[in-house]
């Protein structure tokens, strides 16, 4: 049966941040520079509460009114994952820079890259959580989010982690993001679906960030709608910050 590609990341690849990381899969490319918590200047100070500042940077051209949107769902989901009453009259830094955008054939590439849409959600948030692992900064829990599509025709499927041509041809997209104690924590939607139809995303949508995988010589994946396969998010995040780990006492150790 054949599988996704594998998702793919680098820890603290930048020096001068606090914690950085590189994550790719599906097509996207997305660099995370974490800085904080640290001290924020008087004028934009929260007396009882941390300021997550999160800022979008596209692959080609300048941020506009998507980064802006795409930087107000990113905010509100890592206030719930960072626990910001600790840390008062701080801001936590969170620089996501787009890397590399799948192409889409029927489109021109550069318009593609410099228009984000939903679909670019859980990289940010995957790179933007890894960051903030490297960067030893405190959160609740992680998190992992998956893009959903509804294709045209009305046959009931639902494509997991579509390609950007599937997406551009779906009726419906939706993202939907867990935390790792398996509770709904984002949910973004663009086009027309039924009820029916929701409840089918919703289920497929759970499935696929909550469950956990078992661990043995098999390929660490679970099953996509449709018999295709998906790589397990979560069990991913948590190989990459145990290999960091082991590393880092291994360097503690010797020296």
């Amino acid at each position: 049966m054949p599988s996704a590609s594998e998702p793919r990341a680098e820890l603290s690849s930048l020096p001068k941040a606090d914690g950085s990381a590189t994550y790719s899969y599906n097509g996207y490319t997305v660099t995370a520079a974490v800085n904080g918590p640290v001290e924020i200047q008087r004028r934009d100070e929260n007396p009882f509460e941390a300021v997550i500042d999160v800022t979008v940077r596209p692959a080609a051209g300048i941020g506009a009114t998507a980064e802006r949107h795409l930087e107000s769902i990113l905010q509100a989901t890592l206030r719930q994952l960072i626990p910001i009453r600790e840390f008062p009259r701080t801001v936590v830094q969170v620089t996501l820079q787009v890397v590399d955008t799948p192409e889409n054939p029927y489109a021109n590439a550069k318009i593609v890259q410099a228009q984000l849409d939903l679909s670019i959600i859980p990289a940010l948030l995957h790179a933007a959580i890894l960051g903030l692992l490297a960067g030893a900064v405190p959160m609740k829990g992680i998190a992992t989010a998956v893009t959903l599509a509804i294709p045209e025709g009305g046959d009931q499927s639902v494509v997991v982690e579509p390609t950007v041509v599937e997406a551009d041809q779906a009726k419906s997209i939706h993202i939907l993001g867990f935390t790792s104690s398996d509770e709904l924590l984002l949910v973004e939607s663009r086009g027309a679906f039924t009820l029916e139809e929701w409840n089918r995303v919703l289920e497929i949508g759970q499935t696929t960030c909550c469950r956990h995988q078992e661990r043995g010589p098999s390929t660490d994946v679970s099953m996509r709608d449709g018999g295709v396969e998906s790589p397990s998010i979560r069990d991913f995040i948590r190989s990459v910050m145990e290999t960091k780990t082991i590393g880092d006492l291994y360097w503690k150790g010797g020296a």
